[in-house]
């Protein structure tokens, strides 16, 4: 419809009058397309003041349809990215925002249009308030909102809560979306929705795949433990990083990936997980393309003491070059974590091969002064990666488990079963010889 110059107003009153009766008729298509028409008046005559007016109005007639509102937010949104200026826009979304709000029929808008405002405070380096209000949101309740668009959202509350770091928030809200959900194959024909059902909306051309969104979060839930510090958990992110196959078909992108999984498993503590990863990775064929990590892993499998001077000298530029690498450095605290893991390496394989050793001994094995071999020898104590006692009067460390009085009674009962076999069997062979014997003489 077209509107001269000054007759905006008009042809408003016009289409209000015509919007007024099919409402009251309950003419579920005649009152969408008068309410779609009185905001394309509006747009067309780029009176964005009259637009604001007019969609706050018609949101509030009495007996408003629920289909009408919905197709007038929708079409509203579409001349968001029409606005002349950031200001204009921002009064645009507000305005939707509070016409839509407590209303469940235009929830998934809503959410979009929060999105939209999150991403413009985010553009202004205003995060805190950007992540305040994408966390009035809970998408996960949203049945009619596509899957993928659900976990997009999530990801973006995720990002803001690190980028404010709040890590606390940060992980409560990473827990909304479950692992399991990117190991779904997509490719399986959908269901059709029963009678009933809630249908399902299309997700926004915008929004990224469901692969795209697994390295999303792990690379979120790998800012989340690096703040921790927590090698073994980055390690296995970087492995589900590992095996998405449009990785795993670039060489460029893998490599680094499976170099990053080398290193957080080297920094990593020992404890099974650990090893079990370890011992996985080991048996990658791609590992082959970098031999030196291969050969790294190699040495920590292997039950014998490692030089740390030596290693440091091999592996240093190597951890240098980590920060040209996809991912960044490995932290502050890493090259102090390294040497500990190695010490912690060493210590687990002289426990295996010695019961008892002096801790002048063991310093020398570790390249350590006595008060530090005893000073990480307790902290292993301590955390329970390992059995020992030390003597220190007489300097010697034991590395034998203590037993208890069930194992020590068990042991003595297997003890006196050897004993009484032993007595049987001689028995046995001294009868014999006197039988042996007393023929020979009767002979």
């Amino acid at each position: 419809m077209e509107v001269k110059n000054g007759n905006l107003e008009a042809a408003i009153d016009q289409l209000l009058n015509v919007e007024k009766q099919m409402r009251f008729a309950g003419d579920v298509a005649g009152t969408k397309k008068a309410v779609t028409d009185i905001l394309l008046l509006c747009f067309e005559a780029k009176d964005w003041k009259s637009l604001n007016e007019q969609i706050v109005n018609l949101s509030k007639k009495r007996g408003q349809l629920k289909q009408a509102v919905t197709a007038m937010v929708q079409q509203a949104m579409q001349y968001i990215d029409e606005t002349p200026d950031l200001e204009t826009r921002i009064e645009l979304i507000k305005t939707l925002n509070s016409v839509s709000a407590g209303k469940i029929y235009v929830e998934i808008e809503r959410a979009r249009l929060i999105k939209k405002l999150a991403k413009i405070k985010e553009e202004q380096g205003l995060i805190a308030e950007a992540a305040d209000l994408m966390q009035e949101v809970a998408v996960e309740t949203f049945g009619a909102m596509a899957k993928t668009e659900k976990i997009a959202f999530i990801l973006e509350q995720v990002c803001l809560c690190l980028d404010r770091q709040d890590y606390v928030r940060a992980q409560i809200l990473s827990r909304k979306i479950s692992p399991r959900v990117f190991d779904i194959d997509s490719s399986k024909e959908k269901k059709k929705p029963k009678e009933g059902d809630n249908v399902v909306e299309e997700p926004p051309a915008d929004i990224p795949s469901l692969l795209e969104l697994k390295r999303i979060y792990y690379e979120l839930m790998i800012r989340y433990y690096f703040h921790n510090n927590d090698y073994l958990e980055i390690c296995r992110c970087y492995k589900a990083i590992y095996e998405i196959p449009s990785i795993r078909e670039n060489p460029s992108q893998w490599i680094p990936v499976l170099r990053k999984i080398c290193w957080y498993l080297i920094l990593a503590p020992h404890d099974p997980m650990q090893s079990s990863l370890l011992n996985s990775t080991l048996e990658d064929k791609n590992l082959s393309e970098i031999p030196k990590f291969r050969l790294l892993l190699k040495q920590l499998v292997t039950m014998e003491v490692i030089q740390w001077t030596s290693l440091w000298n091999s592996y240093k530029d190597e951890f240098e070059n980590e920060k040209n690498m996809l991912g960044g450095s490995l932290g502050d605290k890493a090259a102090e974590d390294l040497k500990q893991r190695i010490i912690e390496h060493n210590i687990l394989v002289v426990s295996r091969y010695y019961s008892r050793i002096t801790l002048k001994r063991l310093a020398e094995l570790l390249c350590l002064t006595v008060e530090e071999a005893e000073k990480h020898l307790s902290e292993m104590v301590v955390s329970k990666a390992l059995v020992a006692k030390i003597d220190r009067p007489m300097g010697i460390v034991c590395f034998q488990v203590a037993k208890d009085s069930n194992e020590i009674l068990n042991s003595w009962a297997v003890n006196l079963e050897k004993l009484l076999d032993l007595v049987e069997k001689s028995c046995h062979q001294i009868h014999k010889e006197t039988m042996v014997h007393k023929a020979a003489l009767k002979v």
